[in-house]
């Protein structure tokens, strides 16, 4: 009877029950799940699956470096409460010249991928680039989670995949949004660290669509009040910035053309109805533009995910 009623304030209070079975596997750091890392868990999973399998993450901190394989698809990594639930390492750059494509603390490489409900993060001191979140799979998302860090927090390592993220906490120092890929921030909340740049945007000439924030909340530690919106890492990086709330530590300039004048013909550096004492468009380089109401109408998660299939991340 104790179960049933637990069972039943459960459903009431929307709070999420898994136990081990053939689709769900718990992954619990005291022991009581079937894993006791999250690397375990992963490796479990069969290739290739056209079934869903849910790793459920227990609360607690879980120190490993985490790679979701090419070979998996069609998984979901929950985390019992996305701030005590924690992958953290702590690699950077400069240890061992491991540069930064080493030193993610999770990888994704398969496809059809979701985190929710998680903290992924990279607590290196402040010594180099230091990756928390590394992407090179298509279709994947991530739902309320929280990216920690500082240097290159998330790198979006591959050309022509698709990232949607929702309602989620991102912070860092420089560059901490970077790489090739096209992705979808909705109503995030991104936290600059530092004075320095949000984005490194390195989107193919022939991609439409490269990194576009919707409704997002970006904020700023205590003293800092210079911080631009991004920087082409290569010359066709495409940021937007549409119905943003922009506070007044984004410089007024907005973007920057990383040293070199020839980006300022080719960066697409665009906003839309910006908001808050950092959205003002009047001393904006000449080289970012508003975009206009018709060009709205190509803004639909559709028509920015339309790159190899019709994937909506909302279905």
């Amino acid at each position: 009877m104790k179960k049933i009623i637990l069972l039943i304030l459960c459903a009431i209070l929307s709070v999420p029950t898994f136990a081990d079975g053939a689709d769900t596997i718990v992954v619990a750091r005291d022991g009581s799940g079937k894993f006791r890392t999250v690397q375990e868990a992963v490796e479990s999973a069969r290739a290739f699956m056209d079934y869903t399998v849910t790793i459920f993450v227990k609360k607690g901190v879980y120190k490993e470096k985490v790679i979701v394989p090419s070979w998996l698809e069609n998984i979901e990594i929950i985390g019992e409460d996305r701030d005590n639930t924690i992958i953290t390492y702590d690699d950077h750059a400069n240890i061992n010249k491991m540069g930064t494509f080493r030193t993610y603390t999770v990888k994704v490489e398969g496809n059809g991928i979701t985190f929710r409900n998680i903290t992924i993060e990279n607590n290196a001191a402040q010594l180099g680039q230091a990756v928390a979140l590394h992407t090179e799979g298509d279709r994947l998302k991530f739902i309320n989670c929280r990216f920690l860090g500082n240097q290159d927090t998330i790198y979006t390592g591959t050309p022509k995949t698709r990232l949607y993220f929702k309602d989620c906490y991102i912070e860092g120092t420089t560059d901490f949004i970077f790489g090739p890929s096209t992705a979808l921030f909705n109503d995030c909340v991104i936290h600059c660290k530092r004075n320095s740049y949000i984005t490194a945007a390195s989107t193919p000439k022939d991609v439409k669509y490269g990194y576009i924030f919707r409704k997002c909340k970006i904020t700023a530690a205590e003293g800092v009040n210079k911080v631009y919106l991004g920087r082409p890492w290569r010359p066709y990086a495409y940021t937007l910035f549409m119905e943003c709330e922009l506070g007044n530590f984004i410089l007024p300039e907005g973007w920057h053309n990383w040293g070199k004048k020839e980006n300022e013909q080719t960066a697409r550096y665009l906003e839309y109805k910006n908001y808050g004492a950092g959205a003002d468009r009047k001393a904006r380089h000449q080289w970012s533009r508003e975009i206009s109401k018709s060009e709205m109408k190509d803004l639909s998660i559709g028509s920015i995910f339309s790159v190899n299939d019709n994937w909506n991340p909302l279905n």
